[in-house]
């Protein structure tokens, strides 16, 4: 059993919440550019000052609405600057905040408001409301609003009565141990859980990650949010920006980036390691049309090389050094260029972004620190750091996080970090959280000496064959997705004779494929079981079973004729596979897959 602790916690004073920095912020540094939203061509700056007016007006507007301390308030849309508004002054208030993906469905609403008793509801758009009035019987509101109709603006008229006292008032009754938010996890099987985390579990978290990363967290520093904020990776980048005075960006959508990262120029982002993949895979099939395919694939491998050599602590050699000099002026600025031109760091989380990407786009000067925690864990339990980081780990522990390894291999976190429970689910906390504090994660994972912990699959995951060989799908299918034509992957092979494998094509990479091999005009449904599309794609299978021994390897696999989707329920909002859901719905492809077995 291994356990490691990383020292320097930052202790926070007894009375600590996440409404102190707002106000601080405000009253020191009222000038200080804290948010910024996309208005035509540019991005408007909203100031310490200017965010907390806001933030007081809509929290009177709540007061005034009755909104008691501990109600809880749920919030459905996408990531913008009126979610924060929201959300901090839902705080102010002394309400929770229930987050609702705008891409759950109307079963997945209808739980979430109903299980958490939210009382006031905020809807993005008059469509998403919508959703919440089919099943307005069994999730009442006494309620709502929609932001695009002018919500806010409602809300705020509701608190003209409301003085700064009570709002004072309100303010001393919030405390390290009220509850923040309840976040209900997506979850790849089975119902949402709603994860309550304190006042103190996620400000706590928050200190903790700008003490291990403050050179993302400067004053200069600015960030372009694009996740959805009602994930708890989303929520800690939040509380830090707004605990360190970092400014927030907001994204209109994630297919706005490539024109939003240089109006904003932020310093460092966050995203899942399959945003970083696309970005990959869309250079590569550039330099492919552009007839540069040779040249990029050698400046790729100069990258990579440049890496590795610096994580070992060794000067590269001359050549490599005199080729990625050259390489930097004429592929890796270029690339560095569509990313803002200011961009240090990324934080990666979610899931495994794996080696060659990681070194990849740290040799070309963007270095993307992996991560790992649990909406459990308040987002935040390790980090990869600029000054300390291995490629293909998630980091350390967080100050004053620990981590243990079980004699089964699961990964166990103890710390402030960890959340209080489940809500209303006594049975469900005492399944994950043990006498002694411990957070049984159901992640599978090996830790170093020096405290970096390195997440090798899924308790839960493990697939067994019919030979009794424990084979971890995480492996297999990070390095399918690395190939340019692979969307999304999932190995299946629980009792079977044989590893096989699902595989769905990159929507945005077919046509390509198609023109180059003469199929323009073809769906990849017509494409299943076309001998050039298959051999392709079997290159991405070889590549993935070079990684594993011979008992482990993909020896079959079948082509989907359309890709995951969050819409179509086979992937969560972090774009994780939902594998109940695919193996319910792809259940003949996988048995074709041993037909002849």
């Amino acid at each position: 059993m291994r356990e490691y602790t990383s020292p320097g916690e930052v202790t926070l004073p007894e009375d600590a919440n996440l409404l102190h920095p707002v106000w601080y912020h405000a009253t020191e540094t009222p000038d200080r550019k804290m948010l910024a939203y996309r208005d035509g061509d540019r991005f408007v700056d909203v100031t310490a000052a200017q965010f907390a007016a806001r933030v007081q007006a809509l929290a009177r507007g709540l007061v005034g609405l009755g909104v008691e301390v501990d109600d809880r308030v749920c919030i459905m849309s996408k990531t913008r600057i009126e979610w924060t508004y929201l959300q901090y002054a839902a705080m102010a208030a002394g309400a929770t905040v229930v987050p609702i993906y705008e891409t759950d469905s109307v079963e997945q609403v209808e739980w979430i408001i109903a299980d958490s008793g939210a009382r006031i509801g905020f809807f993005e758009t008059a469509e998403l409301r919508s959703q919440w009035q089919h099943v307005a019987d069994a999730a009442p509101l006494d309620h709502v609003f929609v932001i695009d109709e002018g919500g806010l603006d409602e809300l705020t008229a509701s608190g003209n009565e409301v003085t700064d006292d009570e709002l004072d008032r309100r303010g001393e009754k919030i405390g390290p141990d009220s509850v923040a938010t309840i976040i209900y996890t997506s979850g790849t099987t089975g119902r949402p859980k709603g994860c309550v985390t304190l006042h103190h579990n996620l400000r706590w978290d928050a200190v903790q990650a700008i003490a291990w990363l403050p050179e993302l967290f400067s004053t200069d520093d600015r960030t372009l949010l694009f996740l959805p904020l009602a994930h708890s990776f989303a929520q800690l980048i939040q509380a830090g920006c707004v605990e360190a005075g970092v400014q927030i960006g907001y994204a209109t959508s994630p297919q706005e980036l490539i024109e939003e990262l240089p109006m904003l120029r932020p310093t460092f982002l966050l995203s899942v390691p399959r945003i970083w993949e696309k970005v990959y895979n869309g250079a590569v099939s550039k330099a492919s049309e552009e007839g540069k395919a040779a040249i990029f694939k050698r400046a790729v491998d100069v990258a990579i090389e440049h890496s590795r050599h610096q994580q070992a602590g060794r000067s590269p050699s001359l050549p490599v050094r005199l080729q990625h000099a050259v390489f930097d002026r004429l592929v890796y600025s270029k690339l560095r260029s569509r990313m803002g031109g200011e961009l240090r760091y990324a934080v990666s989380g979610g899931a495994a972004l794996g080696e060659r990407l990681g070194h990849f786009y740290n040799g070309i000067g963007v270095t993307i620190l992996e991560g790992y925690g649990l909406t459990e864990t308040s987002a935040g339990a390790t980090a990869n750091r600029p000054s300390g980081f291995k490629v293909g780990t998630v980091g350390q522990p967080f100050p004053g996080v620990s981590l243990r390894i079980a004699d089964d291999g699961e990964v166990l976190i103890k710390g402030p970090n960890v959340f209080a429970g489940y809500w209303r689910n006594e049975e469900a906390t005492r399944e994950v959280l043990d006498d002694d504090g411990w957070f049984h994660t159901g992640d599978i994972g090996d830790l170093d000496d020096d405290g970096f912990l390195r997440i090798t699959g899924r308790k839960k995951e493990l697939i067994v064959t019919a030979g009794g060989k424990n084979v971890a799908p995480a492996v297999l299918e990070d390095r399918l997705r690395s190939h340019p034509l692979v969307s999304q992957s999932m190995v299946v092979g629980d009792d079977r004779p044989f590893i096989g494998a699902l595989i769905t094509i990159d929507p945005d990479e077919f046509p390509r494929w198609a023109d180059q091999h003469g199929k323009q005009g073809k769906s990849v449904a017509d494409l299943t079981d076309d001998p050039d599309l298959r051999a392709t794609i079997q290159e991405a299978v070889d590549h993935a079973n070079a990684a594993v021994s011979r008992a482990e390897s993909i020896r079959e696999f079948r082509i989907l004729p359309q890709d995951f989707t969050i819409e179509g329920g086979e992937l969560t909002p972090t774009l994780k596979v939902k594998r109940r859901v695919v193996v319910d719905k792809y259940d003949q492809a996988i048995e074709d897959i041993y037909a002849e077995a």
